[in-house]
């Protein structure tokens, strides 16, 4: 009989990992399970458990076709207490389901840096016309190149910026939007037939159809956001409205987010809402890249290239210059608020990065206060050349994966008891 545990190790009362395990055992009987075996996706090294072998005898009896552990006997070497709390029958996690949703995330997570990629290469507005199916290919002879050149031409872009363009040049910025719609389109066709999949052979779990469903269409509103934010740029102005940009990043932020914490509670057990600490970090993160969104749509990085001062002084003389909307129509202000609000979020995640520590996470807690660092420098660099695309590329995966890891932390901290 193959039975699944789940159960948390717990040492000096703090829970230090939990995770599940396969076990086989006979209809009355007994079976020894291993730490790394229950343990899977540890975190950190065994050794973090003073180097002692822990083994886990679980005796189990079948119930009304239902195993139900009876006790749990804890065998170990060494004097340090340790037990096993919760151990109870669980399902498995569906392994499939959450590869799928992780592999998922990355693609958003790619889509996300190819965007940025896009915008930093001035791409943005090389294709002005929106067509969802034919579009899926790129123009394929002379005639076809010629007629979507004469489309970019009519644009204010070309007009204002771009009217020395030739041809090679017009080839290059339409490669890298041409490349971001193509992947949108790939994202919703690898997200689309895996779920139909897994509905149709009853794979996915009571309570995860209706979220899997709600993140198919937020997938498709995501390109009709995406075109709005296009065609902002397409009118008069050569540039795609800062609100427009910050709303389409949001969303695709919001998916990420989705897909993260969806496949965490399908691996590693539902997690309660975030709350508290929890949720004002993730809303810290989150906040700050929107803000950097602001900052890019107002190309906001090309002023005050010198920190921590902006000219004079920490504040630039332009702020409140705009009124009530300063923050969102001022490039000095909004390169202002991006910076500070960044070091709201160093100082929030480092103390989250000390709570999993706390909690037993040492290798989630490591990672977490690693790429905080990291984005952190990353941004300075950015600021400091003048935003190069690669420093710019980096510095936005480094606002994807830093959401990644907060999102993981958050997950551990609510883990229900």
């Amino acid at each position: 009989m193959a039975v699944y545990v789940k159960a948390s190790a717990i040492k000096n009362d703090k829970i230090s990992e939990s995770g599940m395990a396969k076990l086989d055992l006979p209809p009355k009987g007994c079976g020894i399970i291993t730490l790394s075996g229950i343990f899977p996706f540890l975190f950190f090294p065994a050794a973090f458990i003073d180097n002692l072998k822990l083994s886990c005898l679980l005796v189990a009896t079948e119930t009304a076709g239902e195993a139900n552990i009876e006790r749990t006997v804890i065998t170990m070497s060494g004097a340090t207490p340790f037990s096993y709390r919760n151990a109870l029958i669980a399902d498995a996690p569906p392994v499939g389901l959450v590869r799928w949703l992780v592999f998922m995330a990355i693609m958003v997570a790619l889509m996300v840096v190819i965007g940025g990629v896009t915008r930093l290469t001035g791409s943005g507005l090389s294709m002005v016309e929106w067509r969802p199916l034919m579009g899926a290919l790129p123009p394929l002879s002379d005639t076809e190149w010629q007629r979507v050149f004469l489309l970019y031409q009519a644009s204010p872009e070309f007009q204002e910026i771009n009217s020395d363009m030739d041809m090679a040049g017009f080839k290059w910025i339409f490669f890298w939007e041409y490349f971001h719609r193509l992947w949108g389109r790939l994202l919703g066709v690898c997200f689309f037939l895996p779920l139909v999949y897994f509905w149709l052979a009853g794979r996915i779990p009571a309570g995860y159809k209706l979220p899997l469903i709600g993140l198919l269409f937020l997938g498709g509103f995501q390109g009709v956001v995406g075109w709005w934010m296009v065609t902002s740029g397409l009118v008069d102005n050569p540039a795609v409205s800062q609100y427009r940009l910050a709303s389409h990043l949001g969303v695709a932020l919001i998916i990420f987010s989705a897909l993260i914490w969806t496949a965490s509670n399908l691996q590693f057990g539902q997690a309660r809402w975030p709350g508290g600490y929890s949720l004002a970090t993730l809303i810290l993160v989150a906040v700050t890249i929107i803000a950097g969104a602001f900052v890019a749509g107002m190309d906001a990085g090309l002023l005050y290239n010198e920190y921590p001062l902006m000219g004079d002084g920490l504040v630039p003389y332009e702020y409140g210059e705009h009124g009530v909307w300063d923050a969102f129509e001022n490039p000095a202000s909004a390169q202002f608020h991006h910076r500070w609000i960044a070091i709201l979020a160093v100082i929030a995640v480092l103390a989250m990065a000390l709570r999993l520590r706390q909690a037993g996470y040492n290798a989630l807690a490591a990672a977490l206060a690693l790429v905080i660092f990291l984005q952190f420098a990353l941004g300075l660099t950015t600021l400091l050349l003048g935003v190069p695309v690669w420093a710019g590329a980096m510095h936005q995966t480094g606002a994807v994966a830093l959401l990644a890891l907060t999102l993981l932390g958050a997950h551990r901290l609510n883990l229900a008891r």
